[in-house]
């Protein structure tokens, strides 16, 4: 946890604008299969034929917070096509991952990985963490750090993955 909190600050010094998103090369897409702060089962498979934003964060960081407007923003524009955004709270409860949501109004799913095993089987060592996954079932792109997800350059990246 220390660690990931250092990352989140080191975050924090680094400079603003958005970054495009990263080509992956880093093999395989992990299983995804948890539950959102309501209790609903989720699996990344049962969205195949979308893409979908993976997004690992935690209430306590930042760049976390700073970035879900614009990811609830890029919901709201894609949310007559085939996109999804998953996002993983990394080692909360169901409480305050409902909390935040609803202070935030976020209306995309708020997934729990109290555990943190689904976390580290994605690699991600870095809050926030994006894999954007196509339409196929495997990670396209990803992002470490926050970043603006209704930026044009961002956006259009993901436009260009959808069916």
């Amino acid at each position: 946890m220390r660690a990931a909190l250092f990352a989140a600050l080191v975050l924090l010094a680094l400079p603003g604008g958005a970054q495009p998103l990263k080509d992956w090369t880093g093999g395989r897409t992990p299983a995804l299969e948890l539950e959102d702060a309501n209790g609903k089962p989720h699996r990344l498979a049962q969205y195949a034929g979308k893409v979908v934003l993976v997004n690992f964060w935690a209430t306590w960081c930042t760049p976390c917070r700073d970035e879900m407007p614009s990811m609830e923003a890029l919901r709201a524009q894609l949310q007559d096509r085939p996109f999804v955004i998953l996002a993983v709270n990394v080692g909360e409860g169901a409480r305050a991952t409902s909390a935040f949501g609803d202070k935030m109004r976020l209306n995309f799913p708020l997934l729990v990985d109290r555990d943190t095993k689904t976390t580290r089987s994605w690699g991600t060592r870095i809050l926030p963490a994006s894999f954007v996954v196509g339409p196929d079932g495997r990670i396209r792109y990803s992002h470490f750090g926050a970043l603006d997800w209704s930026d044009p350059q961002v956006k259009g990246a993901i436009e260009r993955l959808l069916p």
